[in-house]
């Protein structure tokens, strides 16, 4: 079936912040509340806030496939109302172009982009398909929302060699007229549709390697992958967050979600959220707090792990028709809910 997608020229404004236009890469932070409140800190909303009316997300690129191709990498495009979002763009261009081909999804008519954070795996078929498919459209995935320290330098340490892929790539993807949008706290990106920027780590879920340093004014550190950033869409069910990784704690992400946006139980939480490692107290605890959220739907792809999927199904009270691992070719809409296709269900 084909699944045409709208292309969208109508400008983009992004609500409670004010863009610098003199430079292609844009710093986004939340206004002061005059508490004293750092930016991004919660801050109180009107009774009244935009909604989502339609979600429809596709996965487009993770490990494992029911249709097309798989690959250690992250993708899913997603329709809300009128607006079109890719939330990562997998590693392999050509595999990713593939997949959305046979799904019949034309990724040249989505011009906005959020990537989760830095890695190759999220980030790495970026500047192929941007040069690929402004051959159909011009403004294709020419709009790209990061989070604070995306470009930030990185190392192993005891070495100088630049491992932030991005800082090489950032000049290359911007010759070709596309711009990253830069953001401190969370941002409504369309009506109902935000990003949540860097998220605080309330929790102590540790879920990043440790194997590279990040150089901040203080000199090289840790890098706990500070860009970590997550996708919500306000929806009349609830809140449907959208994860590439979830470095910063599925928890986390979840909370903070819920209190900068708002206070909406979790109608569904997608993508990746780096679980595979984490032990049988982790998930117990993990899906406890997501009973606790109201949480409707799980769709666990890349590195959540599978087992860790099952356990969450079990612990938070879900069912094979509300909990599945992701494959390339799955669905969700507000509509249907989770189609996992046969391989995943």
């Amino acid at each position: 079936m084909n699944r045409s997608i709208g292309r969208r020229h109508a400008s983009r404004t992004l609500s409670a912040a004010t863009i610098a236009t003199t430079t292609i890469l844009t710093v986004v932070s939340m206004p002061s509340n005059g508490s004293g409140s750092a930016p991004g800190a919660a801050t109180e909303k009107p009774t009244e806030m935009a909604t989502v009316d339609s979600v429809n997300v596709h996965i487009v690129s993770t490990m494992l496939a029911s249709r097309g191709l798989g690959e250690w990498g992250f993708s899913a495009l997603v329709q809300a109302d009128d607006h079109s979002i890719l939330i990562d763009v997998g590693h392999d261009p050509d595999l990713v172009l593939g997949n959305a081909r046979q799904m019949g999804v034309d990724l040249s008519e989505v011009e906005t982009v959020v990537l989760s954070h830095f890695h190759p795996d999220h980030t790495g078929a970026l500047l192929k398909l941007r040069r690929e498919l402004m051959k159909q459209n011009p403004e294709a995935l020419s709009t790209i929302h990061v989070g604070k320290e995306f470009f930030g330098s990185r190392r192993t340490p005891g070495d100088d060699v630049e491992r932030n892929l991005m800082v090489a790539v950032r000049e290359l993807v911007e010759a070709t007229g596309a711009r990253f949008v830069e953001h401190e706290g969370p941002t409504e990106l369309f009506r109902g549709v935000w990003v949540t920027g860097p998220v605080p780590r309330v929790h102590p879920e540790r879920n990043w390697s440790g194997s590279l340093e990040v150089r901040t004014a203080a000199g090289w550190v840790e890098d706990t992958v500070p860009d970590s950033q997550s996708l919500v869409l306000n929806t009349r069910e609830g809140l449907v967050v959208l994860s590439g990784c979830g470095h910063a704690g599925i928890i986390n992400t979840l909370e903070y979600a819920r209190s900068v946006i708002r206070p909406a139980p979790i109608h569904a939480a997608l993508g990746g959220f780096h679980l595979l490692e984490a032990d049988d107290e982790h998930l117990e605890w993990t899906a406890s707090r997501l009973r606790d959220l109201g949480l409707e739907h799980f769709l666990g792809a890349h590195c959540t792990g599978i087992e860790a999927v099952f356990r969450i199904r079990e612990h938070a009270g879900l069912t094979r028709e509300t909990c599945v691992v992701g494959a390339v070719g799955a669905t969700f809409s507000l509509e249907n809910g989770l189609d996992p296709l046969t391989l995943a269900r």
